[in-house]
């Protein structure tokens, strides 16, 4: 029985590894903004802590850049719904429901 699953987990790699965003060039630039400003805001916050900035002060920060992070989940699923997750319904491919609905538990966690 492992040796399915494993061999299941594999299979699931391989088909991962080979797939490619169907992001737009102006999504993926955007994606890329703003996770360069959220690099920035991470770096900030351990300097911060470096420091030795008052705690609240810091846990703003941490919060914001939460924020942005999931600013950016929230954009590139909208991107992966409108084509990935279309063009696989498209062509009959239902296992990809089942994908997208584990990738937003994980989300929302």
């Amino acid at each position: 029985m492992a040796d399915k699953e494993q061999d299941k987990q594999g299979n699931d790699e391989e088909r991962t590894a080979k797939r490619k965003s169907g992001s737009s060039d102006k999504t993926k630039k955007n994606l890329a903004t703003r996770l360069n400003r959220i690099e920035g805001q991470i770096r900030g916050i351990k300097g911060m802590i470096e420091k030795d900035v008052y705690c609240d002060d810091v846990l703003n920060q941490i919060a914001a850049a939460q924020s942005a992070l999931n600013s950016v989940g929230k954009i590139l699923l909208e991107s992966h719904l409108r084509s990935c997750v279309t063009e696989r319904i498209q062509k009959g491919d239902s296992e990809v429901i089942d994908e997208l609905l584990k990738t937003v538990h994980k989300l929302l966690k």
